[in-house]
């Protein structure tokens, strides 16, 4: 027997469907699938009730049509599909803003960027209408995508203090504090009496390895310039510093590394060259990595910064900027996790978050 309020058996119901189930007309109907105001509350429900029996779901082009949202956001990732799907700070970073997004019913597309060529891609797609704004971080200094992106006219949130000129004053980002970080671990390094201290940087075309950088000056402004090596945030370009450092300076009793795979691959150098951990030469990662510092040999003493929350507050601010997120005192900001200077997440300039040591056998 076919039911009044769908055409045919196995049919996806309309608008008109719920409408004659709420015995309201279709305006209505659309005004509260698509959260416009102007609804009496009583009507309200009976339409959620509605939709909820028949099992109504939107028809999202139709309904971009009325609201001009698409309900969907870009993830842009500044590095190749190898680099992201081996580093851990990606997929930690990644699980943050989807788990925000997935909260406000927001869909997440990721774009990656292999080379050059897939600039003008990532552009044409952000301009052409498929999707309300931009998550975008791991950029390089001579990225051409902040330039890209802002000719796409999306709004965009920042993951990283951008390092363009005029950057931090016009544009919305998550960081955490890289320099103060990077001079605690040093101090702590110092504190144990390690005199020869080394930097194993960052890929220093990015401003959180030069932040790192900066925050190892601060605190041994004298030190030897062949105790800085140039590493690239992979375990194979800490590997390579460590050996450099360790034919520059044998004598080198510390290592402060810009993150924690770095770390890890340092310490397979120490280890084939005969030096104990902590003993011989002590280790500080950064970032605080749990599958990377917990099973290091041995385990990694590390600067924590909060990946997933700085992911989670990237797309916190992006939705409250679209009012998809409500005041500053509910979940979109938890007050636990509240950051430093930013009373209201969605129109901040920049939020930056704390970090810690987290203290292991290394160091």
């Amino acid at each position: 027997m076919r039911s009044s309020e769908v055409s045919e058996a196995g049919a996806r119901p309309t608008l008109e469907a719920v409408a004659a189930r709420a015995g309201v007309s279709r305006a209505t109907v659309s005004r509260v699938v698509n959260g416009e105001a102007g609804v009496r509350e009583v009507l309200a429900v009976k339409v959620r009730r509605a939709v909820d029996e028949l099992g109504y779901v939107p028809n999202r082009a139709a309904r971009s049509l009325v609201t001009r949202r698409y309900d969907a956001v870009a993830v842009v990732i500044a590095e190749p599909e190898t680099r992201v799907f081996a580093d851990p700070f990606f997929a930690l970073q990644l699980r943050g803003i989807s788990k925000e997004l997935t909260a406000h019913d927001v869909q997440l597309v990721l774009l990656l960027t292999e080379g050059r060529a897939d600039h003008a891609r990532v552009g044409r797609y952000l301009s052409g209408g498929h999707v309300d704004g931009a998550l975008v971080f791991s950029l390089h200094l001579d990225d051409p995508l902040p330039v890209i992106i802002n000719g796409a006219g999306v709004p965009t949130v920042f993951g990283g203090r951008p390092g363009w000129t005029g950057g931090e004053d016009s544009v919305r980002y998550v960081d955490c504090d890289n320099r103060g970080g990077a001079r605690t671990a040093v101090r702590h390094l110092a504190g144990l009496g390690r005199t020869r201290i080394a930097h194993i940087t960052g890929a220093l075309d990015q401003t959180s390895a030069a932040d790192r950088l900066d925050g190892f000056r601060d605190v041994l402004p004298a030190g030897d310039a062949r105790l800085v090596a140039e590493g690239d945030f992979t375990p194979a370009g800490g590997e390579r510093a460590m050996r450099h450092l360790l034919d520059r300076c044998p004598d080198v009793d510390a290592v402060f590394a810009a993150n924690d795979l770095s770390a890890a691959g340092a310490l397979r150098v120490l280890r084939a060259a005969g030096r104990r951990v902590p003993d011989d030469v002590a280790v500080v990662g950064f970032d605080d990595m749990l599958p990377v510092a917990e099973q290091a040999d041995p385990p990694l003493t590390t600067v924590r910064q909060d990946i997933e929350e700085m992911g989670r507050l990237m797309a916190a601010m992006l939705l409250r900027g679209q009012d998809r997120c409500p005041a500053p005192d509910d979940s979109c900001v938890r007050p636990r996790e509240r950051p430093r200077g930013a009373d209201d997440v969605g129109h901040a300039a920049s939020v930056v978050l704390p970090t810690e040591l987290v203290r292991r056998e290394s160091a």
